[in-house]
Formats: structure tokens, sequence, C-alpha cells
């Protein structure tokens, strides 16, 4: 499966944004698929992830402030984040699994697409 994550771009402090994480290749309706975003200088970090039943789980740092979700028909995994803070400037990619449960670990996603920046300025 090929993933195309987009939809970063600028926004306020306290502002909302949306990625999208789109499928080609492979319907995604049987993967689990994972958010994580990288800072510079820092590691890879999990944000949320959804399973094939749309079970869900998210890092306590954005619990509350992002939702994952999913669009089977368009193939597409969503990331909204609101109450965006700067110190959520990072670049976001998704990554897939074929294992059906929720994944928290970096190593545990074999496929993954680029990154999309997103810079939040306060």
């Amino acid at each position: 499966v090929q993933l195309q994550a987009s939809g970063g771009g600028l926004v306020q402090a306290g502002g909302s944004l949306r990625v999208s994480c789109a499928a080609s290749g492979r319907t995604f309706s049987s993967y689990t698929v994972g958010w994580f975003r990288q800072a510079p200088g820092k590691e890879r970090e999990f944000l949320a992830s959804i399973n094939w039943l749309g079970g869900t789980a998210y890092a306590d740092s954005v619990k509350g402030r992002f939702t994952i979700s999913r669009d089977i028909a368009e193939n597409t995994v969503y990331l909204q984040m609101n109450s965006l803070e700067p110190e959520d400037t990072a670049v976001y990619y998704c990554a897939a699994s074929e294992v059906p449960y929720i994944r928290r670990l970096r190593n545990e996603y074999p496929y993954w697409g680029r990154g999309t920046q997103v810079t939040v300025s306060s």
C-alpha cells in the first residue's frame, strides 16, 4: 500500500487543521493506520491510531485535542487537530499496518507515507 499525507500548513496558536492520509494500491479498510510526528531534533512520536473496526487510541499529549477518523469509501484517514500549540509544530506522518489491532510503536508499522509539515505560530 502507498500512502500520501497532505493538508499541512501554517496556523496560528489556538487554531485547527486537518491532515489527510490517502492510500493507493490497497484498501485501507483492513489496515491499522497511525499518525506520528517528528519535530527537529526529536524522536518520531506516536499520536493516534485507528484499527479496522474503527477503534482508536491517542497519545496523552494530544488526547482531547486531536481526533483520528477514516472514510472507507475515499480510502483516507484523517487527523483533525484542534487547539494547536507551537509545540505541535512538526512533520506529520501517516503509517499503516496489516495487523488489525491498535499499534503505538513506530517499528510496528511497515508502510509509511511522506510527511506533511505543520507549523503553529505563537
